[in-house]
């Protein structure tokens, strides 16, 4: 259907009309406002608003020309149907631990010795990328937890603040129960049965202010369901790595993460406890989380509009180069009788 968006304009249509009816000022007042009007057309619209003569045919123009205008003013628009969008998916935050020993090189990629960190930014970035669906977050956390990026459907951002991030920026220590705290903060306020955190860390808490299950609880009554991941001890718990100012350290990699809180986390919030020790357990266990079935939120419609005012102002303009071109034309005309 055809509407107005500003139909108040509409008011203007008479006044042409009041026009004619106000008092006209003396001659002989030289301080009074003055502009060129057309004496014929003026008196044909004060015998027309009186009743007293036929309008011509410039004056139809003029009005037709005029209510044009109103009419553009006003906004005409074609309005369709609403159309439905349902909009599917979750509310995802992933929580990376980016402490000193994420730098230990005991995880096996494309037959050579990568650190912790460089593995989970392999895996994960395509885990994101195939996350269309959903909106994404980012915490990093070593000695304290950062927000890096909000919750946003831009998951190009997202992986390249992954990609760029860098052992040791957040402090050397281990705050998981602050980036658990932390995501929950994020998630609480955004629809319930969406709500998902994605705990990575190779280490135990050793700092930060509160504690891993302190925070579970949160996550609990946030309705936040959490899946956490120990990482570290890959590669057979085989001698790794560890990068220091003078080279490569060989160290005994094994699993310094708390199994059993991580677990105890899972459990409290319905999610699941994951230990990756190579690499291919660690992608099945994103080709796992990537199975999430996403749920579908509050619809949203969708209502199409068009405009047309600019058929109403297209066509008083034709009028008014037709009003302008008239006196010319028939001076001409005047002319060659004579």
């Amino acid at each position: 259907m055809i509407t107005m968006a500003w139909p108040l304009v509409l008011l203007a249509l008479p006044l042409p009309l009041l026009a004619t009816w106000l008092p006209r000022a003396p001659d002989e007042q030289g301080a009074a406002l003055r502009f060129h009007l057309d004496p014929d057309l003026a008196s044909q619209v004060g015998q027309g608003t009186r009743g007293t003569g036929s309008l011509s045919p410039r004056l139809i123009l003029a009005l037709v020309a005029w209510v044009l205008l109103v009419l553009a003013a006003a906004r005409p628009e074609w309005v369709g149907e609403p159309v439905r969008l349902p909009v599917s998916g979750r509310d995802l935050m992933i929580a990376l631990d980016i402490s000193g020993s994420m730098e230990v090189a005991d995880y096996e990629l494309n037959n050579r010795m990568v650190s912790r960190i460089a593995l989970v930014k392999a895996v994960a970035d395509r885990f994101i990328g195939r996350r269309e669906q959903d909106r994404l977050g980012l915490i990093l956390f070593g000695s304290r937890a950062y927000l890096m990026t909000p919750l946003t459907f831009d998951r190009t951002t997202v992986g390249t603040m992954l990609s760029e991030a860098v052992v040791g920026l957040a402090g050397r220590e281990t705050a998981v129960g602050d980036a658990l705290a932390l995501a929950v903060k994020h998630l609480r306020d955004q629809p319930e049965d969406n709500r998902v955190v994605i705990l990575m860390t190779d280490g135990a808490n050793n700092a930060g202010h509160i504690e891993p299950l302190a925070a579970a609880e949160l996550a609990v009554q946030a309705g936040v369901r959490v899946y956490t991941i120990g990482i570290g001890g890959g590669h057979g718990g085989g001698m790794a790595q560890s990068r220091s100012p003078f080279g490569g350290i060989p160290a005994r990699a094994g699993s310094d993460f708390d199994p059993e809180t991580l677990r105890r986390i899972a459990e409290m919030t319905g999610g699941r406890f994951f230990s990756a020790y190579a690499r291919e357990q660690l992608e099945e266990i994103y080709a796992e989380l990537d199975r999430l079935e996403p749920s579908e939120r509050d619809e949203r419609s969708l209502t199409p509009r068009r405009s047309l005012y600019m058929w109403p102002a297209a066509g008083a303009l034709f009028l008014s180069f037709g009003l302008a071109a008239a006196p010319l034309l028939s001076g001409g005309a005047r002319r060659r009788v004579a």
